[in-house]
């Protein structure tokens, strides 16, 4: 009998949840082409729109979308503006054929992560992505997610206030360390914990929580 071991790795990488990436395009060839590409990649899961409205729409934001600045009378700085509007938190990466200076300008102004020149390679899509996971920490289990946001959030309230670990740490009776390690996204906060952090910045856990948009 043969002697099979499991890749632990495997087990890891299998248990992520898939990146949900929205492809909008009014060329069906091209969002056919992609999705292909992206369904033997691995760990995204594609959908597709040939119009915004269908998009903006969705009751679900996507991770990423693969927005496209040229769909007939549609204008996709027009597109990005709405995307951004209704999903503040969105990854959009920009798709076109004719890349300007001035075109890229206006584009980054509006949050664009980034963007790629039609025609581009698998190659150069693969590390736009890539390149996109890693900035936005997509690809990870809840989990991680959740300890990132909250830790990230609770920093931001700090800094805001203009206090140092020490004064949260005296604020709250929790450790520099303890609190340290949450901000870093290392350790979730225990129940007592988030009480004492909340009541700190006087709010309710629930509206931290909330704050966060996981």
């Amino acid at each position: 009998m043969a002697n099979t071991e499991i890749n632990p790795e495997l087990i890891e990488i299998s248990s992520l949840p898939p990146v949900d990436v929205a492809v909008l395009d009014d060329d069906l060839d091209f969002r056919t082409y992609v999705e292909d590409i992206l369904r033997d990649e691995g760990p995204y899961a594609v959908r597709t729109y040939a119009q915004a409205d269908l998009l903006l729409e969705a009751e679900k934001a996507p991770d990423i979308v693969l927005l496209d600045m040229k769909m007939g009378e549609v204008r996709g700085d027009r597109v990005l503006e709405q995307l951004l509007t209704r999903w503040p938190q969105l990854c959009v990466i920009v798709v076109t054929g004719y890349p300007s200076l001035e075109d890229m300008r206006s584009t980054f102004k509006q949050k664009a992560f980034d963007y790629l020149a039609k025609p581009f390679t698998i190659a150069q899509l693969r590390q736009t992505l890539k390149n996109a996971l890693e900035a936005f920490g997509l690809g990870r289990t809840p989990q991680d997610r959740l300890r990132e946001k909250l830790g990230h959030r609770i920093k931001m309230m700090r800094v805001e206030r203009d206090w140092s670990l020490k004064d949260l740490a005296n604020s709250t009776r929790l450790s520099v360390s303890q609190i340290s390690s949450i901000e870093r996204g290392t350790n979730l906060p225990s129940i007592e914990s988030l009480l004492a952090i909340s009541r700190a910045f006087e709010k309710k856990p629930s509206d931290l929580l909330a704050s966060i948009e996981f």
